[in-house]
């Protein structure tokens, strides 16, 4: 049995008979009657834990006792020592937003300048929303949300809002791979791309030469011409043209594309020197000097900025400067293709897929709406052609002369003008042959789109 003994100043401690018997004591120091009571009932159950189990109350008694006073039961021989526990790992360091997209377009080598520029200006937006230190696990999916509505307050177009919100899934999606972070918050965000109609603009023939009358040298001329009669695009595919490139003897050239070059097979492409675009890159290669290598040489400095400049040239010539100003140039070129040849075809010397062209490129015109207007549809060329042949073989009256104008015969040329030939006109009356011119002029009426 233990036993309290109260010592002086208010100290007290607990004594108790060891099992090599000897007498032992726990010193408690300063505690109330009460608290040393409590400690001596366990005291007493470990003394006892020596014959028998020790009770579950007691064991976690002594895993929360205190490390000095577990000491000193370890000193009486009542407890083993505590195994110290391992230190705790250093906490991950927090991986910062500016730090981490930085580092992730450092090393980007692969991409192209262009596409440095579009993935620095999502950079800017997250960035400047969120803030350089912001812990990349911090940002909520409600975050996502409010920085794409930010994007709206900034009266950002929608195709650029959600192309900035695929940037950032870019970015997050690194992390993820990267495991620093183990879901995105930026991945339920609509980013799907979308197409600004209103800023189509259909580039006329009639502008076109306007704009190159008022180009100052053969060379803006030759930009121009490659992007509106050529498809070309500016100026990544235009400043790359080298004279060698340029097949005269079979009326064609190479275009280089660093835009499409990832992808298997488009690297580059032929595109036909068409009657537009000849006489052009003729003036271009007759002012070259001897051992040019590329075709423009006068525009290739980086500090130089095409469409700013081509805007003071379209103004030169009397016209508003549109938005998207080398995009419609080939969009024009394009659209006007794809009236006279084979969609694939024209796609093959664009450079693009049947669902680019759909979506981005080809373009709904007005004067589709007033040809369409003007021109007969094939059923009611159907029907001129059987007013005609009812017109011929309207049954006779009793008193009419003999109808001798069944034998009319209607041709219809390539040109969609209908022509009507006589072969019997004799004898007939006044009447029927004023229907029957009626008929042939509105056979004659008709007219056709391309082919």
């Amino acid at each position: 049995m233990a036993s309290i003994c109260r010592d002086p100043n208010g100290r007290r401690r607990v004594l108790f008979v060891a099992g090599d018997g000897s007498r032992k004591a726990v010193r408690l120091g300063r505690c109330s009657q009460k608290q040393a009571e409590a400690f001596r009932i366990k005291l007493e159950a470990l003394v006892k834990g020596r014959y028998t189990a020790i009770d579950e109350e007691t064991v976690r008694w002594v895993a929360g006792l205190p490390d000095d006073v577990h000491r000193k039961l370890v000193a009486v021989g009542l407890v083993e020592p505590r195994v110290a526990a391992p230190p705790a790992p250093d906490p991950e360091p927090e991986v910062l937003l500016g730090e981490f997209i930085d580092g992730y377009l450092r090393d980007r080598t692969d991409l192209k300048p262009n596409s440095q520029k579009v993935y620095g200006h999502t950079r800017r937006d997250l960035v400047t929303f969120f803030g350089a230190d912001k812990p990349l696990e911090a940002i909520t999916e409600y975050d996502a949300e409010q920085w794409q509505r930010y994007l709206g307050q900034q009266r950002l177009a929608l195709a650029t809002i959600r192309k900035r919100t695929m940037n950032a899934q870019t970015f997050f999606g690194v992390a993820i791979k990267q495991k620093l972070i183990s879901s995105s918050p930026f991945e339920h965000l609509n980013s799907t791309s979308v197409t600004n109609k209103s800023r189509e603009y259909f580039v006329t023939l009639e502008d076109t030469r306007k704009v190159l009358d008022a180009c100052p040298d053969s060379q803006w001329r030759l930009i121009f011409a490659l992007s509106r009669y050529g498809g070309l695009r500016c100026p990544s595919e235009i400043l790359p043209l080298k004279w060698q490139d340029i097949d005269w003897g079979r009326g064609r050239f190479l275009a280089h594309s660093p835009k499409t070059e990832h992808h298997e097979g488009h690297e580059s492409r032929w595109v036909p020197i068409f009657p537009e675009l000849a006489p052009f890159l003729q003036q271009a290669f007759d002012e070259a000097e001897p051992g040019s290598e590329y075709v423009i040489t006068r525009y290739r400095s980086k500090g130089v900025n095409l469409r700013t400049e081509s805007h003071r040239i379209i103004r030169r010539a009397g016209l508003t400067p549109w938005v998207k100003t080398f995009v419609n140039l080939r969009s024009s070129r394009e659209t006007e293709l794809c009236e006279r040849w084979p969609e694939h075809v024209v796609c093959a010397w664009i450079g693009n897929s049947k669902a680019v062209a759909r979506e981005h490129y080809l373009q709904l015109r007005d004067s589709d709406f007033e040809k369409a207007a003007r021109t007969p549809t094939e059923a009611a060329q159907k029907a001129a052609q059987l007013e005609a042949a009812e017109t011929c073989d309207k049954p006779q009256t009793a008193g009419e002369p003999e109808n001798t104008t069944s034998g009319i015969l209607v041709e219809t040329g390539v040109s969609g003008l209908s022509r009507v030939t006589a072969r019997q006109a004799n004898g007939a009356d006044e009447s029927r042959t004023h229907d029957l011119l009626h008929a042939m002029q509105a056979l004659s009426q008709l007219s056709y789109g391309p082919k």
